[in-house]
């Protein structure tokens, strides 16, 4: 458990207007990213999330035992050869 201690930050009105901007565009809180920026600044390592997890998948059959199949079906015929 991490202890957190609030520190108040003044920021030129362009750069909150980015801030915001941005913790609303990654769904998180500005707090959350402010933390997530001072650490990558100071080189402080963090679990990391692969948001990219899951992004190939197509939500149906395995994909791989049907290749043959699906590069048929886009006109590619036999495609080892």
């Amino acid at each position: 458990m991490h202890i957190m201690k609030r520190t108040t930050v003044m920021l030129p009105e362009e750069v909150d207007d980015l801030l915001r901007h941005e913790a609303e565009r990654k769904g998180v809180t500005m707090s959350q990213l402010t933390r997530e920026a001072i650490e990558e600044y100071l080189g402080i390592r963090q679990r990391r999330k692969f948001l990219s997890a899951g992004a190939g998948s197509s939500g149906g059959q395995n994909l791989a035992s049907r290749v043959d199949e699906v590069l048929a079906e886009e006109g590619f015929g036999d495609w080892r050869s």
